[in-house]
């Protein structure tokens, strides 16, 4: 039986956390992608040395942004998200995936994951969601 306090505590929590119906890819705006090459342009700054790796995609986190914001991958790829504001802290979380919320990290940081299963993976920046719309997708496909 519901009592009326954990309705009220199921209620709060469908309005606090995102929905993501469908599962579906988030709209990059002209300003989206402005700020995605600057994202690039931050990045390569940062990291001058950087060189790709084989199996690895990177998503750059910048102005309350993923960039790319929609990635398709195969299974086993790894994504490597790294931030490159200059003092904002960002997580990633996967919620529906079940994928808890990663620690929180700061400039030059990153946190990766390794995708294994098809499927759908919509993601969001856990203290940047509600306020910045700051929220990715991440399609596994074979």
């Amino acid at each position: 039986m519901w009592s009326r306090n954990s309705l009220l505590a199921a209620a709060l929590m469908a309005i606090a956390l995102p929905a993501f119906a469908g599962g579906g890819e988030v709209e990059v705006t002209a300003e989206r992608k402005k700020i995605c090459a600057k994202a690039e342009a931050r990045f390569k700054k940062v990291f001058p040395d950087y060189k790709p790796e084989q199996g690895v995609v990177i998503v750059k986190l910048y102005k309350y942004n993923f960039c790319p914001t929609n990635l398709t991958v195969a299974p086993g790829t790894k994504v490597r998200w790294i931030n490159v504001d200059r003092r904002t802290s960002h997580s990633v979380w996967m919620k529906e995936a079940g994928i808890e919320e990663s620690e929180r990290f700061f400039p030059e940081e990153i946190w990766e994951h390794t995708f294994t299963e098809s499927g759908a993976y919509p993601y969001l920046c856990g203290p940047h969601w509600e306020q910045e719309n700051m929220r990715g997708y991440v399609k596994v496909a074979e």
